[in-house]
């Protein structure tokens, strides 16, 4: 029998259920990201350690963010598989599905946390720590992982509680978490002297807080999907289906690692402030794709479920309204962030220094990032259609087989920047490759690259450099605005309807990305 929320799925108008679904998705992201950001806020902020400290917790970033990742084979390959199956009205699928993977969860926490635990020193070391920061990345992390398990339960297990039809239960996890988080941050870091190990020890709490909410909606009669211990012993048919799909979203969560052991570790030799940098812009990042990745949980459901269903208009309405919205959003949010990025810097630092390198490095490392919005669409919505091949192929492409090679070759040639700029140079490469992926469905894949435009971001330059920047302008000054504006326009509109996997260059006669 169709539980209402379920029903709801295939029957509501499109456009208000979509944003009723992903609307409290992206609040609960929002709030989710709390737990990291307001870590290194308060952090970055410890007096006489808060550059170093910043950096330490910062180089484990990429661990955690790899051990967390783990979650995302059950919650990012199961809850649509689920959703798919419960579409189909084959229950006793669904619920074999969430069965195994809350087994799956458990163990991927045992293993993980074994293997980070027992190489501690040797993976910081290579994630870019230094003798200054070893010791404040250990103790954060020596404490973080006792809440392994309840991160991989809350993170990995919300996705079948949104499957359901039940975004606002969904929101209310990781709420009670963050909230917590807040509270128990300065009273552990600053009240108690705990410093580093303070927030890592609120964090854990209120990870596990936010399990327990979880678990006791999923166990409980509330839920149209519930947890059942009959279906947690592991079928190599259910496990394999949910390993297949969960490859795609468990690539894009830890390439982020990978990418982030591979750009700290070229910044090491830099210097450790190059390092803390890093760690404002993978914040600030995660600050623009945290919401994407709340969207996303929200459609993905719709999708599935209507994809069950067979329902194939409701889908591509579906995919319409996902599209637009998550690339509106990024792109305003980016375009923020690399006009003023001295702002966004002094959030997490007052130390001067360290401002001044966000605000020239920002721009660089953001300026692609601005169709990112385009490529988390497309892949989440061939993940919702159970499409593992395609959505595998747009997880590997950006970060493994550009963003990695090209972090490791651009420092040798542009030293400290060479790593930033390779993250703006992977996304652009990716536009043909999207493009060629998706016109056949008629989806076209364009892309905008500014040169140097008059922007707030520049008044803060004194006027030696901005003269120095318009002599290497052919045009003889900076672009306008709305000069960057129109070509955007015109590239939405249906009179580039034969421009396709284009990298647009708006720069007055300048060579870029």
């Amino acid at each position: 029998m169709t539980n209402k929320y379920e029903e709801r799925l295939g029957t509501e108008r499109m456009l208000p259920l979509v944003f009723k679904m992903a609307l409290p998705a992206v609040a609960a992201q929002f709030v989710n990201l709390l737990y990291s950001i307001v870590d290194r806020i308060y952090i970055g902020h410890i007096p006489g350690i808060g550059t170093d400290a910043l950096a330490g917790v910062g180089v484990t970033i990429s661990l955690v963010v790899l051990i967390s990742s783990f979650s995302a084979i059950v919650g990012g390959g199961g809850a649509p598989l689920a959703a798919i199956a419960l579409g189909q009205g084959n229950r006793r699928r669904a619920g074999k599905i969430l069965g195994n993977g809350f087994t799956l969860l458990i163990l991927f926490t045992l293993l993980t946390s074994f293997i980070a635990y027992t190489f501690m020193e040797p993976i910081l070391l290579f994630t870019g720590a230094s003798e200054h920061t070893l010791g404040y990345a250990e103790d954060y992390l020596s404490i973080y992982l006792l809440g392994t398990l309840f991160v991989e339960v809350s993170t990995g297990l919300n996705a079948f509680i949104n499957a359901q039809g039940r975004p606002a239960v969904a929101m209310c996890s990781v709420l009670i978490g963050a909230l917590l988080n807040i509270i128990l941050d300065p009273i552990f870091i600053f009240w108690l002297d705990m410093g580093v190990k303070g927030a890592a020890l609120a964090t854990v709490l209120s990870q596990a807080c936010s399990a327990v909410w979880v678990l006791s909606f999923l166990f409980s009669r509330r839920a149209s999907l519930p947890l059942e211990r009959r279906y947690m012993k592991l079928e190599k048919s259910i496990v394999l289906s949910m390993l297949a799909l969960g490859v795609s979203p468990f690539i894009m969560a830890s390439t982020e690692s990978l990418v982030g052991f591979v750009l700290n570790s070229s910044l090491k030799e830099f210097g450790d402030i190059y390092v803390s940098t890093l760690t404002v812009l993978q914040t600030s990042m995660q600050f623009a794709s945290v919401p994407l990745t709340g969207f996303a949980q929200g459609f993905v459901p719709v999708a599935s479920y209507n994809y069950g269903h067979g329902d194939k208009q409701r889908v591509k309405e579906c995919f319409r309204i996902a599209l637009i919205t998550m690339f509106s959003f990024n792109l305003v949010l980016m375009l923020f962030m690399i006009c003023f990025p001295a702002i966004v810097a002094s959030a997490f630092t007052s130390d001067a220094r360290l401002i001044e390198t966000v605000r020239w490095t920002m721009p660089v490392f953001l300026g692609g990032m601005t169709i990112f919005g385009l490529q988390r669409a497309c892949q989440n919505m061939f993940v919702a259609l159970g499409q593992a091949r395609i959505s595998i192929f747009i997880a590997l492409l950006r970060k493994v087989i550009l963003l990695i090679p090209l972090a490791l070759i651009l420092p040798h040639f542009m030293g400290g920047a060479g790593v930033y700029a390779a993250a703006k140079g992977a996304v652009l490469t990716m536009t043909r490759a999207l493009a060629k992926e998706l016109i056949p469905a008629g989806v076209r894949v364009n892309a905008v690259s500014p040169g140097t435009i008059n922007t707030a971001f520049h008044a803060a330059s004194s006027k030696e450099l901005l003269e120095s920047f318009v002599k290497a302008i052919p045009a003889g000054r900076m672009g306008r605005p709305e000069e960057v504006a129109d070509v955007m326009y015109y590239l939405a509109s249906d009179q580039s309807s034969y421009l396709v996997g284009e990298v647009v260059q708006i720069n007055g006669g300048q060579m870029m990305l």
